[in-house]
């Protein structure tokens, strides 16, 4: 098992500050992610998953940007895997914090054990896809994920659940604009899936299973900024290059246990020397389906690396606050009509806020 270390995590205020010395590395025990179709091991892998690869016939072909969409779900389903197997090993293995005190663990690990499979199943079917369209499949990285107890590890799963599922949202989206419309219906069934995944960690962690009315949006830039920030140790990507998003720079959610009230948060991120003036960009902060809301920074404090400063947070439980926020630094003040204007105009970010 592996040992832990003290780091950090961007935007993810709310869970330990630790990643695992040994990252994570494939292939899996069955050759995950190199499985044929058919083969013996894609059998196990579907019976594990109670269900199967979607065997219709896909479209003869697509964008360049939905290939960029496929890319992406391939990148974040691998890591995906990545997290639930080591999470599987670390309660199988009973390592401290991940089985004592918990009566239901048996329940646990074979909810988590279900969804591992399905994880690699969606994984498969956005690779089979890019093969499909000859492009080359996403291939693993190497990751490092910041817990080392089991309450930690179903906060992050809640965490980046809710991401994908307003990431998904946007990918729906553009796939509507670019006339993909073949491949909507696949997405919306992946949605639906991750979003009883979420309910179910949700329950565990003693919060009511559906966060919000609407869920929060995210767009494909956040993700992926999100993934490469938080778990893929850097480097370790052989074909990353080939996904066509951006990563921002990290903005860091200094203020820990943020609670469900209007308050002042504290913000960090690098020191930028092309930066002659930090009062010039705004926090902006993304919650449910509403509109973006900005607000200025103020408390600037540059030191000889970083820069820390405060931004208020509205939280009023209706129209701002509960379930997943996303928070950007942005270089305009806006106002912005949607997450996508938000993304055009980030420099750090995404910052993970959970309330709920």
């Amino acid at each position: 098992m592996h040992s832990i270390l003290i780091a950090s995590l961007t935007g993810l205020s709310c869970l330990s500050s630790v990643v695992s010395a040994a990252p994570f590395k494939f292939p899996l025990s069955n050759g995950f992610p190199n499985i044929a179709n058919p083969s013996g091991q894609l059998t196990d892998i579907e019976k594990a998953a109670h269900g199967s690869l979607p065997n219709g016939t896909p479209p003869a072909n697509v964008t360049s940007d939905t290939l960029t969409s496929l890319k992406l779900i391939a990148f974040n389903e691998l890591t995906e895997v990545a997290f639930f197997t080591e999470l599987i090993s670390n309660i199988t293995n009973k390592v401290d914090g991940y089985y004592e005190g918990y009566d239901n663990i048996d329940a646990i690990l074979s909810a988590v054990t279900a969804v591992q499979a399905q994880e690699e199943l969606h994984t498969l079917n956005a690779n089979g896809a890019l093969s499909h369209f000859k492009q080359a499949p996403i291939q693993p990285c190497q990751y490092n994920f910041p817990v080392d107890n089991l309450k930690d590890a179903i906060i992050l799963a809640s965490t980046f659940t809710d991401v994908v599922l307003g990431t998904l949202q946007d990918v729906q989206s553009l796939l509507g604009t670019d006339g993909d419309i073949g491949l909507i219906r696949g997405v919306g069934s992946v949605i639906g899936q991750e979003g009883e995944q979420n309910g179910f960690y949700r329950s565990l962690l003693g919060k009511i299973p559906s966060a919000l009315p609407f869920l929060t949006t995210s767009t494909r830039e956040f993700a992926f900024s999100a993934l490469n920030q938080g778990f893929v140790v850097p480097g370790s990507c052989p074909n990353i290059n080939t996904i066509s998003l951006p990563i921002f720079k990290p903005l860091t959610v200094d203020t820990a246990n943020i609670q469900a009230k209007q308050q002042t948060l504290e913000f960090s991120i690098a020191k930028d020397s092309s930066i002659s003036d930090y009062s010039t960009l705004s926090i902006v902060y993304i919650n449910q389906q509403n509109t973006p809301v900005v607000e200025k920074i103020s408390d600037i404090n540059v030191k000889s690396d970083t820069v820390s400063f405060k931004a208020n947070f509205p939280f009023n439980g209706t129209t701002f606050g509960n379930g997943l926020t996303i928070a950007a630094l942005t270089t305009s003040a806006g106002p912005f009509a949607n997450a996508d204007a938000v993304a055009k105009a980030t420099y750090a970010g995404p910052g993970l806020i959970e309330i709920n």
